[in-house]
């Protein structure tokens, strides 16, 4: 069986009209051209997001979290200064010890 894909946030004001007006979930996918089963996850979804929003709650952010995100300029510097001192030491015990 194909897989399709709906982009749902396109339909999504013609999904909250038809839910107003009372029709079944089945009745909104014959409508749009969806299934009842993606019409369900929908709205499960739906009502979720909404009641944090009435509780006062954040969305949950997408995509990486902050702490994946690259460090600072100043970070970076002070990276690259550590390196080169622990590089230093290396090099002179290397020389201390007659391996080089």
């Amino acid at each position: 069986m194909k897989r399709t894909y709906t982009h749902i946030k396109v339909i999504e004001d013609q999904m909250i009209e038809l839910r107003q007006l009372g029709k079944t979930r089945q009745e909104i996918a014959d409508e749009l051209g969806l299934t009842k089963q993606q019409i369900k996850n929908w709205i499960n979804r739906h009502n979720k997001s909404q009641a944090r929003l009435a509780a006062g709650l954040v969305p949950k952010r997408r995509g990486k979290s902050r702490e994946s995100q690259p460090a600072s300029e100043k970070e970076y510097k002070f990276e690259i200064k550590r390196l080169k001192m622990e590089n230093e030491l290396l090099r002179d015990f290397l020389q201390l010890t007659g391996r080089r």
